[in-house]
């Protein structure tokens, strides 16, 4: 039997169906001219309604998947009668007798750079204390899908349908400049922003415009792993800029780096937020060396306080900060939404950079997430995201409190994440492991370090997407492990 269902799959009985009757044709399974098996006697054989087959059927007969045959049923279409070119006989050997020397041609250096890393499967753990995964119950889903659905409006489809080329979607970059960037003291020309594929994308721009062999650039240590590995992949000479309850130590960043890389607003992985009197010595300084700045302001939506702080670029008098910002961290991940807000010549020459690229971003994402938050639902999200991370956050902090006491750094006003320093002699790579076996995911902290062995004893513990009312309990077996 060709056809079978899998009730536990998420996919729904229709959608299998026809699925693998697809798959049937384009494999060769079900050849040209084939009689189908009649509506009743699938159903029959499968264990779902005679009108799920029917819907199958008909959608199928519409993409010329099947013919329907008066008084016949359903037979196979030719719409994938003719198959692609068979590979030569000698295809193997030739392949053995002549192998790629790839290990010369491509550089591994970038597959080998240090990475976070998770477990594919970690919705599944108990306790995952996993960074950057949202919780996607408190997402509104009916209120995308109404934007989607007004976004594939067939008036709407004439602004995104065609090929922009380097264009970004007014109405997104209407909205950035007029809700999203005020809310952070800024504001912006259309000219200044680009939209990118998350704020990753943003910094590969930034760092692709900008940076070659004989720059140098500073950047925080313990800092972000994916914008040290870009900043290198790109030749530039990094310089660790030391990190301390206060934020970035300014006083610590050397006269020749040209380029600061730093976050702010809530310090990537330790959580601390830049003190006011650094943010003006770091713009003093950038100033008077000739420096410019890279602000990540990953998690600027995250604030349980009522006090928000503002965001870096507020202060610039002088355009030295180039600031990335995420669609993707507020809303979700899978969204790969960005921007950067910069001077006029710099977005002019990263949007040529990203036309070589990828051209643009997707543009019905773009608008469905411009209605999203012109008709104010990512402002009501965020207030409800507000809510219950704030509640976990607080909860986080006193079961730190309570299980390993004087171990973490809590977060100043907002954030997703603690940072935790374990006792002397700790090893949170193989604690990681324990701790996965006790169904407990959470992020060993070297790999934030540029030199690894400095971060031995730290870890951080994400709290988006862990139940509230699982986190005592997690903490409390984590603290098993750590003292036990």
């Amino acid at each position: 039997m060709l056809f079978t269902i899998d009730r536990h799959l998420p996919h729904p009985v229709q959608n299998q169906l026809r699925e693998q009757i697809i798959a049937g044709i384009l494999n060769g399974q079900l050849t040209p001219g084939t009689k189908m098996p009649s509506s009743r006697k699938l159903a029959d054989d499968l264990g779902i309604s005679r009108a799920t087959v029917m819907i199958v059927y008909d959608k199928l007969v519409e993409g010329d998947f099947l013919i329907s045959v008066p008084r016949s049923g359903y037979r196979v279409g030719d719409v994938a009668a003719t198959s692609g070119p068979k590979p030569p006989a000698s295809h193997n050997e030739r392949s053995a007798a002549f192998p790629v020397a790839w290990d010369r041609l491509i550089d591994t250096r970038i597959a080998s750079q240090r990475n976070i890393v998770k477990p594919a499967d970690w919705q599944e753990y108990p306790y995952p204390f996993v960074y950057g995964q949202p919780d996607a119950s408190l997402f509104p889903l009916p209120a995308w899908r109404e934007c989607s659905r007004q976004a594939m409006s067939r008036h709407a489809m004439r602004d995104w349908a065609n090929d922009a080329v380097t264009a970004d979607d007014p109405e997104l970059v209407l909205q950035i400049r007029s809700k999203l960037l005020p809310r952070r003291g800024i504001y912006a020309s259309e000219e200044e922003i680009l939209i990118t594929l998350g704020a990753q994308n943003g910094l590969y721009l930034i760092a692709a415009a900008l940076m070659r062999p004989g720059v140098h650039v500073g950047i925080e240590d313990p800092g972000y792993p994916d914008a040290r590995n870009i900043f290198e992949h790109c030749g530039a000479t990094l310089h660790p800029l030391p990190v301390d309850e206060g934020g970035v130590m300014v006083s610590e960043i050397p006269n020749q780096a040209q380029i600061l890389f730093v976050t702010p607003s809530h310090q990537y992985p330790t959580t601390v937020t830049l003190s006011p009197a650094r943010r003006k010595a770091l713009l003093a300084a950038a100033s008077q060396n000739d420096q410019l700045i890279i602000e990540d302001d990953f998690e600027s939506d995250t604030n349980y306080t009522g006090q928000p702080v503002p965001a870096l670029k507020s202060e610039d008098r002088d355009g030295r900060v180039l600031y990335t910002g995420s669609l993707s961290k507020s809303m979700f991940p899978g969204l790969r939404l960005g921007y950067i807000v910069a001077p006029k010549p710099l977005i002019r020459e990263m949007r040529a950079l990203r036309r070589l690229m990828l051209r643009h971003a997707p543009s019905n994402n773009q608008r469905t997430t411009a209605l999203f938050i012109a008709q104010g639902y990512h402002l009501a999200y965020i207030a409800k995201l507000h809510k219950a991370y704030g509640e976990r956050w607080r909860k986080m902090a006193a079961g730190l409190e309570k299980y390993l006491p004087g171990m973490a750094t809590a977060p100043s006003f907002g954030g997703t994440s603690f940072w935790v320093k374990g006792p002397e002699g700790t090893d949170c790579d193989t604690l990681a492991a324990r701790a996965l076996k006790e169904g407990i995911v959470l992020e060993p902290g070297a790999v934030h370090f540029m030199a690894p062995e400095r971060g031995e004893r730290y870890f951080r513990l994400g709290f988006s997407s862990i139940a509230t009312e699982r986190i005592d309990d997690g903490l409390k077996r984590l603290s098993t492990l750590l003292t036990g």
